[in-house]
C-alpha cells in the first residue's frame, strides 16, 4: 500500500529544478512534463518517479511477456521505456548495426516515491514510507540548493554516423525499393554522435526542455543510463477502455514574423507529399489498432492537425479506439509497436530496410518512455529530439530522420533532419 499526501502548488521553472536537483541522489529517475501544454487527451502536468523497489531490465527475447508478468506481479505503477530493438521480440527480425549507447532493450522500474503534479497541486505517492518521510522530502526539496553549472571547456565534438555522400546514395536506394513497390514509406534515421565526451544531464535537460518547450519532455536516469527528451509526439495511451495514438508525420520550420510563421503553417497543411506521408502512417495505426480494438471502434478523430511548438510546425493525426478490459497493457504494447511513424509501411518490409540502410542500432532512440498505472492505464511518448548519454562509456548520441515516400528527394530530406538535429547540436555545443 502507497502513503498519500496531497499539497497545494504551482510548477514552474524553479521549482522544477529544485525538484530534478533533489531526484539526482536515486539510481533511477524518471521526469514526465507537459510543459503546461492544455492537451485534450493528458492526465498530469507532470509526474516523477524515483527509487527503485523493483526492477525488470532485459533485452528482446520474450521482453513483452516478461513486462506482462511484472506488471502483474507489481499491481503497481511501473515506469520505463520500450527500445525500438523490441521489434524483434514481436517479429522475425535482428539488429546489428553498431551500438555505441548500448542500453538494455527493455527497462522497467516500481518506484518507492511518485510526485502527480496537476495544475495546482502535487500528490505524494509513497512505498515503505519511514516515519514523516514525505513530508521532510518536501521541505529538503524547498530549501535544496540549485548547484551552479560548471563551465566545460571541452567543446562536444559531434560526428557525423552516415556522411552526406552516404546519406544522398542511401535516400536514392530506399527510392529505388519504393518505385519498384517493395514498401510505399520508410523511416530512415542517423546518428549524430560524441565519444569520450561528459556532459551534465541534468543541465542538458533544462536547456534542451527551455529551448524545445514539448508536451511530452522527458528526463530519464537509470543507473549511468540517461535520455534527455524534447519529444513532441505521443505514442499510445490508455484510460478506462479507451486508446489513443497521436502519429507525427510532417515538419516546417518556424520563422521570425508572424505572417511568415502562418504562411509556413498553410504550406505545411497543403503540402501534399507530407499528408500523403501522415495519411499513409494513421493508415498503418489504424490497422495496429484494429488487432486488439472492440469491432467497428477504431476512429480517426483528426486527421492531419497542425500544431505548433517552439522549434517547429507538426503535422499530427489522433486515432482512438476501445480496446476489452481483458487484454492486458503488454499485450497492446506489443500489437502496436514499434510505432508506425518510426518504421513505414508496410511495416515489416519497411524495417527490414530500415535495418538493411541505417549504420547504428536505434536502441531507445524512436522507442518509447512512459509508465502503466495499477488500473491498467498508460502514457508511453515517441523517444525523438532527444539526447542519450552513456556516462559510463562517455558516449553522447542523438538521432534525426524523416519519412521517405516517393516525393521525397534527398536534398529535402536532408535538410530536414538538420532542422530537427537543430535543437540537441545547440545543447551539446553549449554542454
Amino acid at each position: 500500500m502507497r502513503a498519500y499526501k496531497t499539497i497545494s502548488i504551482k510548477l514552474n521553472s524553479a521549482l522544477i529544478e529544485r525538484i530534478l536537483q533533489w531526484a539526482q541522489q536515486f539510481e533511477e529517475v524518471i521526469w514526465l512534463d507537459s510543459n503546461s501544454h492544455n492537451q485534450k487527451h493528458s492526465n498530469y502536468n507532470a509526474i516523477l518517479a524515483v527509487d527503485a523497489l523493483t526492477v525488470l531490465k532485459t533485452d528482446a527475447h520474450q521482453a513483452f511477456e516478461q513486462l506482462d508478468e511484472y506488471q502483474r506481479l507489481t499491481n503497481d505503477w511501473i515506469f520505463g521505456y520500450l527500445s525500438y530493438d523490441l521489434k524483434n521480440d514481436v517479429e522475425l527480425l535482428t539488429s546489428k548495426n553498431a551500438d555505441g549507447v548500448a542500453f538494455p532493450e527493455l527497462y522497467f522500474f516500481q518506484p518507492k516515491k511518485i510526485f502527480l503534479f496537476s495544475e495546482n497541486e502535487v500528490t505524494l505517492q509513497y512505498m515503505n514510507m519511514v516515519d514523516d518521510e514525505l513530508e521532510s522530502d518536501w521541505e529538503e526539496i524547498l530549501n535544496i540548493e540549485i548547484e551552479k553549472a560548471v563551465v566545460n571547456d571541452d567543446k562536444v565534438k559531434i560526428r557525423l554516423r552516415t556522411s552526406k555522400d552516404s546519406y544522398y546514395e542511401k535516400i536514392e536506394g530506399i527510392l529505388n525499393h519504393i518505385n519498384r513497390g517493395d514498401i510505399y514509406e520508410a523511416n530512415f534515421c542517423q546518428e549524430f554522435f560524441a565519444e569520450n565526451t561528459s556532459i551534465n544531464p541534468l543541465k542538458s535537460f533544462l536547456h534542451l526542455n527551455e529551448i524545445s518547450r514539448p508536451p511530452f519532455a522527458t528526463f530519464l536516469k537509470l543507473e549511468s543510463n540517461y535520455a534527455l527528451s524534447a519529444s513532441p509526439e505521443r505514442y499510445i495511451k490508455k484510460v478506462g477502455s479507451k486508446l489513443i495514438s497521436q502519429p507525427i508525420k510532417g515538419t516546417a520550420k518556424r520563422a521570425a514574423t508572424l505572417e511568415e510563421d502562418e504562411l509556413l503553417k498553410q504550406q505545411l497543411e497543403q503540402d501534399p507529399k507530407e499528408r500523403s506521408e501522415n495519411i499513409m502512417i494513421t493508415d498503418l495505426v489504424r490497422n495496429d489498432l484494429s488487432k486488439i480494438a472492440a469491432k467497428g471502434s477504431v476512429t480517426v478523430e483528426e486527421l492531419c492537425g497542425i500544431y505548433t511548438f517552439d522549434q517547429v510546425h507538426q503535422m499530427i493525426s489522433t486515432i482512438t479506439c476501445e480496446v476489452p478490459a481483458s487484454i492486458s497493457p503488454a499485450t497492446i504494447l506489443k500489437n502496436t509497436f514499434p510505432m508506425g511513424s518510426m518504421t513505414g509501411a508496410p511495416k515489416v518490409r519497411a524495417m527490414q530496410l530500415i535495418e538493411e540502410f541505417e549504420d547504428a542500432k536505434r536502441g531507445i532512440y524512436s522507442g518509447a518512455i512512459g509508465y502503466i498505472s495499477p488500473e491498467n492505464d498508460f502514457d508511453f511518448n515517441v523517444v525523438i529530439r532527444s539526447i542519450l548519454y552513456n556516462e559510463l562509456k562517455k558516449y553522447v548520441s542523438f538521432s534525426v530522420g524523416g519519412a521517405i515516400t516517393a516525393l521525397s528527394t534527398a536534398e529535402g530530406e536532408y535538410a530536414e533532419c538538420l532542422l530537427k538535429a537543430k535543437a540537441m547540436r545547440e545543447v551539446l555545443e553549449n554542454a
